[in-house]
């Protein structure tokens, strides 16, 4: 049985040079204990050995497998404590941090503004993102067929929606829900077949007001919006105001302020436009345009971020860069 002796020091030379590991314990389990492993072909042997020469080799061959059941039960328990090492937690030890995120910038100015208007004694309405022709159109005086449609006549739902194209959709709404007077404000977001530059986005977000009482003038529209503007910016922007055409207004006007392009000109921007309600747009809530009055605008809100920090491309906003959007 010379195989049992080299057998003996080849295993004493495999758990001297063992590295602890879960998979070179499982290793050594194959090459001597598994089914076909090293100590079953020594007792395949055996039983060709005569009489007298079992009753030596017996024992010896069965000292020899309990050695290294326990061996290799020794090792697994060393292997066992130094993984658990491994595997500990220390809790003296400082923690990571996760990333916290935080709101996107149209969304903290957002909430800023509507703050403002709060203190002026407007209530907050939410907006739709889809609505259907009768409150997007007929309802702010765009009968069938009127040619200012095209601009915001997008793309349609099969149950005949069309996501909103400005915020006043829901001007019909608060009219015949509400008894004057009232001032609402309305943020919302927006779509429109629109070409994108550096100040045009085709989804973007709006706040619209609303204030209808018996005495309210244009005079006092264009004082909100003053107030508005330099509360917002908190000094005084260049702005100027200019008459200009929406059919749910008249007369309707613009407020724009001057905005910075990169090669350093300055240019005037759209940023509210604004009106007295339309005698039509009342007599379809069912108000008497002789006795209630109202304005209503909507600013742009992506524009109105965009000037507060400098930002030269509206578009920046919606990119999803967190390079851009981590400095807010």
């Amino acid at each position: 049985m010379e195989k049992l002796q080299a057998l003996k020091k080849t295993f004493n030379s495999d758990i001297k040079n063992t590295d602890d590991s879960s998979e070179m314990l499982d290793n050594l389990y194959i090459k001597y204990l598994g089914k076909k492993g090293a100590i079953n072909n020594i007792i395949s042997e055996f039983v060709k050995l005569y009489p007298n020469q079992k009753k030596e080799w017996g024992p010896r061959i069965n000292t020899f497998k309990k050695e290294v059941e326990t061996a290799l039960k020794n090792l697994q328990q060393k292997t066992l404590s130094s993984e658990n090492v491994i595997n500990s937690i220390d809790i003296t030890l400082p923690g990571i941090k996760p990333h916290i995120g935080h709101t996107h910038p149209i969304t903290q100015m957002k909430h800023y503004a509507e703050n403002i208007f709060l203190t002026m004694g407007f209530k907050v309405v939410d907006s739709l993102e889809v609505d259907d022709d009768f409150n997007h159109f007929e309802t702010l005086n765009f009968p069938k067929g009127h040619p200012a449609r095209d601009m915001w006549d997008t793309f349609w739902t099969e149950d005949h929606l069309l996501p909103i194209a400005h915020t006043s959709t829901m001007q019909h709404r608060i009219l015949k829900t509400h008894t004057p007077p009232f001032r609402v404000i309305i943020p919302g977001k927006c779509f429109r077949y629109e070409a994108t530059d550096t100040v045009h986005e085709h989804t973007f977000y709006q706040i619209e007001g609303m204030y209808v009482s018996k005495d309210t003038s244009l005079a006092e529209l264009i004082g909100v919006l003053e107030t508005f503007i330099y509360t917002y910016y908190r000094y005084k922007i260049p702005y100027k105001i200019q008459p200009t055409f929406f059919p749910f207004v008249e007369p309707g006007l613009e407020l724009l302020v001057e905005h910075k392009l990169k090669s350093g000109e300055k240019k005037w921007l759209e940023l509210i436009p604004a009106g007295m309600i339309h005698p039509n747009v009342l007599k379809m809530a069912g108000l008497d345009p002789n006795t209630y009055k109202g304005f209503a605008w909507a600013i742009g809100l992506d524009r109105l971020v965009m000037l507060k920090y400098g930002i030269s491309d509206i578009r920046a906003f919606h990119k999803g860069d967190l390079r851009f959007l981590q400095q807010f």
